[in-house]
């Protein structure tokens, strides 16, 4: 097996994800235009998605990670027009996408049509959290959008199923299609209940964080294949465990957390790198197999493709906002709603490497020996949609949130609720403590108990001088000051340390101690100011 390619694709990715941070550019579509002209450098090698890869080994984390970074408090709330995002609209899409291709393409079967439609049906987790990250959308929509990418592949990828067994003669109907998409929900919900509790007992119990964080690495692709072993949702599956597991992440000790924080950041870097990379380097691939089309002809087709997944999703979007508000006890839980958000909410769906790899997973032939009708002109029209909705949606929403002019956060009220929560818990720290040391097993000479008093008051302060007070000479707020002055400290320390092992006065495995006793010391002193 030759690994050359993937080491170029991960490392290449990378890189332009880093330089990305430094342009204005959002990183997704910079990725994304970097592969389509790099797919035709000479020598690039093609790449072309495997569906038996993307699936099972690249869904399961990033799915992991969104999840377990999201709040389940806030899904919750927002479990109304989450459902009817990630169910209601996926199902609505495939139906007007496949009914506008089988009217816009000549001769496309409808079967074929609304695969075409379960395929570019759903928004893409990936995307619209890369998207949302950047462009900093009120905390409401985020959660909505989240809530609905997370779940909506599973939704699209049954209805693909379906759409897939009537186009390839299997025979499918409306009962049996309701059916399948009922136990691949129930049961992949199912999965991730049954899965979340032994997970996170084992987890807390493994005495090592190296242990735990390797099974965390685990977690995501077991829930997934035990799922689809049972002919279950898989991405329900992931989604369940990871939500109740990040909800109890409290419960785990801090040096896991610690590393795991870590490593998913690290984990989510690279594959979110790679799939945006990926999706440009389809390019060359698609076009090869686009055969008997002209270029105007299937440009034409893409064109009104796209047009027609914008629209249908403001056609779904804003009465599924605005209906369920006739309800008096609607109105008065949400309070008052403007236009704006379904906006955003409605031009914010750009699709993602899901939508290549389900349609690159569609069959060469049909029962039959017969060629697969237009898959192709499918594969094309799928890639379009997706480089469409990421470039245009992706590019253009940015500036549509800031002329949208929505309410900024408060930061100031923020931090004031940060401060007060701080507050009580520096209160009960401080009460624990004073038990504590009323018992003479836990006597502690006085500058010690001093100690331990003078770093919670300090954690305590720290949030309150956030509030407002900055240096006059040099523009900093007490806690950049305090972590400068702290930073130069260690610094310091440091250089001394090295001095020492490079005089052969400590030897390098007493450095990498003392050295770490620093980092953890930095670390604090960060923390404790941000």
């Amino acid at each position: 097996m030759d690994v050359m390619p993937l080491l170029l694709l991960v490392a290449g990715s990378a890189a332009v994800a880093a330089a990305g941070r430094r342009v204005p550019v959002p990183v997704p579509l910079l990725l994304v235009a970097v592969g389509l002209v790099v797919g035709y450098v000479p020598g690039v090698p093609d790449y072309t998605l495997d569906p038996h890869v993307v699936l099972p080994l690249l869904l399961p984390p990033l799915l992991y990670t969104a999840a377990s970074d999201s709040s389940y408090l806030d899904l919750r709330a927002q479990t109304r027009p989450v459902a009817l995002l990630s169910v209601g609209y996926v199902l609505f899409a495939t139906f007007v996408v496949g009914c506008a291709a089988y009217l816009i393409v000549p001769g496309l079967p409808l079967t074929a049509a609304l695969v075409l439609g379960a395929v570019v049906a759903p928004p893409d987790a990936v995307a619209a959290t890369a998207v949302a990250r950047r462009v900093g959308l009120p905390s409401r929509i985020t959660t909505i959008l989240q809530g609905e990418s997370l779940v909506n592949d599973a939704t699209a990828i049954t209805a693909f199923k379906v759409a897939l067994a009537a186009a390839v003669g299997e025979g499918a109907t409306w009962a049996g299609g309701i059916g399948e998409f009922l136990i691949a929900a129930v049961g992949g919900v199912g999965v991730g209940l049954v899965l979340m509790v032994p997970l996170h007992w084992l987890r807390t119990h493994l005495r090592e964080a190296l242990l735990q964080n390797t099974l965390s690495l685990l977690i995501p692709f077991v829930a997934y294949a035990v799922a689809e072993q049972v002919h279950a949702s898989g991405v329900l599956a992931v989604v369940v465990v990871a939500l109740y597991l990040g909800h109890r992440a409290w419960e785990v000790d801090f040096a896991t957390r610690l590393q795991e924080e870590a490593v998913w950041k690290m984990v989510a870097f690279v594959l979110e790198s790679a799939v945006f990379a990926l999706i440009g380097l389809q390019l060359p691939v698609v076009l090869k197999g686009l055969g008997e089309y002209e270029g105007v002809e299937a440009a034409w087709y893409a064109l009104a493709l796209f047009l027609v997944v914008a629209v249908a999703r403001f056609v779904w979007v804003y009465p599924a906002t605005f209906l369920p508000r006739l309800s008096a006890r609607v109105r008065a839980r949400e309070g008052d709603l403007s236009w704006k958000g379904p906006f955003v909410i409605g031009w914010a769906g750009m699709r993602g490497v899901v939508s290549l790899a389900i349609a690159f997973s569609i069959p060469l032939t049909v029962h039959g020996g017969e060629p697969f009708p237009e898959r192709n002109l499918i594969l094309f029209l799928t890639f379009t949609t997706v480089i469409g909705t990421l470039v245009v949606q992706g590019v253009s929403l940015p500036p549509l949130i800031r002329l949208l002019k929505f309410p900024a956060h408060d930061v100031q009220a923020e931090t004031l609720a940060e401060a007060n929560a701080q507050a009580q818990a520096s209160r009960a720290a401080e009460q624990r403590l004073d038990d504590l040391l009323t018992d003479e097993r836990n006597a502690l000479p006085g500058p010690l108990a001093d100690r331990l008093r003078m770093v919670l008051e300090r954690r305590r302060n720290a949030v309150w001088e956030r509030l407002g007070q900055v240096n006059p000479v040099t523009g900093e707020t007490v806690d950049d000051t305090y972590r400068r002055l702290s930073r130069e400290m260690i610094s310091a320390e440091r250089d001394v340390f090295v001095r020492l092992r490079d005089g052969r006065y400590i030897d390098d495995e007493m450095l990498r101690t003392l050295l770490r006793r620093l980092d953890l010391e930095e670390a604090a002193a960060y923390r404790e100011t941000t």
